[in-house]
């Protein structure tokens, strides 16, 4: 399991925090000064902020994810999430639980929206949800590392959020994540009165791994005719093995490098074309729930999550794609330092709050 024991922050991390702070309350102007020449690519301009915080961590020296290896990876991740948080949105409650899992008990963190204008109830007064699955490469990622992301997305889309810590690879590699995402959805769906949110209003989502991982609870709860989500939100979700432009074009120099992915897969599912773990391999995607999919301009998996939109789209799927431009992979757990970042995950909150409207 991905749990482990909590990150403390160091003096040094507490300057690195004011630093980070600084960063994101730079003026467009002010930033684009301390970028430098603007970063152009495939018709599309880099965010400066994003700019700015890729060329600091390049001149801290710090390497990819592979050479770090798992548990170091993980450390950084929890590390990362601490230093650059920003203050957070007040949400009603925040609770640890756990869900029961085919291999044990999983960890999980419900959020419920704070008192304000709530999406229209259902039966008993209960509102819709949001099962999240964290990102990470299938590698790392756990509840604390996006419990920032998880507060924002309760707030904006005045959903409750059940965040799900399912187990990692290597040491637990492809379906242990599939199996672990799956019985979580069920277990929430059957749950449903006891957690006060709606059966008929429960949406799957999540970043990058998280994003696979919800494509692939729907595409799964389908074939087995069982209760099926209301709504995805796939947020530069890894959906094939297959090479694409995109993963060309942004291969290195934009935070997700391809020595990393290739250390991922390899972790997970190497390139086992299972639509289990690749959810671009199911050939008839027809009857999925309704999906939003944003990417990143500057992303490596960017195409491969428009074309897996543009296949659902094709398949009578209600599905709208939204690419940010000027951003990167990971741009969801960076919004303390992007405004562009914030942005964009208020505006995705957002789509969220119409799916389960």
């Amino acid at each position: 399991m991905s749990s482990a024991s909590p990150y403390r922050l160091t003096p040094a991390d507490r300057v690195e925090r004011a630093g980070a702070r600084v960063l994101g309350r730079l003026s467009p102007r002010a930033a684009r000064r301390l970028a430098g020449r603007p970063v152009i690519l495939d018709g599309q301009t880099l965010d400066p902020q994003i700019q700015l915080v890729l060329k600091l961590g390049e001149r801290r020296g710090l390497g990819g994810w592979e050479a770090q290896g798992a548990e170091g990876a993980r450390r950084q991740v929890r590390r990362s999430a601490l230093v650059t948080a920003r203050p957070l949105p007040r949400v009603a409650a925040v609770a640890d639980l756990t869900v029961p899992g085919p291999a044990g008990p999983l960890p999980a963190r419900r959020y419920i929206p704070p008192p304000g204008p709530a999406l229209a109830p259902g039966e008993d007064g209960a509102g819709p949800a949001l099962v999240f699955f964290h990102g990470g490469g299938f590698v790392f990622g756990d509840l604390d590392s996006h419990d920032e992301l998880c507060r924002m997305l309760c707030f904006h889309a005045q959903v409750t959020v059940i965040a799900i810590d399912y187990r990692l690879a290597p040491e637990d590699p492809f379906p242990a994540a599939v199996d672990d995402a799956s019985a979580a959805f069920a277990w929430v769906h059957a749950n449903a009165a006891s957690l006060g949110i709606d059966p008929d209003r429960i949406a799957v989502g999540g970043d990058s791994a998280g994003g696979n991982l919800s494509a692939v609870v729907c595409q799964l709860a389908r074939a087995a005719s069982a209760p099926t989500p209301a709504f995805q939100l796939l947020i530069y979700p890894k959906t094939t093995h297959e090479p694409t432009r995109s993963g060309e074009l942004f291969a290195r120099g934009f935070f997700l490098v391809e020595e990393d992915i290739a250390w991922f897969q390899a972790s997970y599912a190497a390139a086992d074309a299972d639509p289990r773990a690749y959810p671009a391999a199911t050939s008839d995607l027809s009857g999925l729930p309704p999906a939003y999919v944003v990417t990143a301009g500057f992303d490596p998996l960017r195409d491969e999550g428009e074309a897996y939109a543009a296949r659902l789209a094709a398949a009578g799927v209600p599905t709208v794609a939204r690419r940010h431009p000027g951003l990167i992979h990971g741009f969801a757990s960076m919004t303390a330092v992007s405004q562009a970042s914030h942005d964009a995950v208020v505006e995705l909150a957002g789509a969220l709050r119409m799916g389960l409207a």
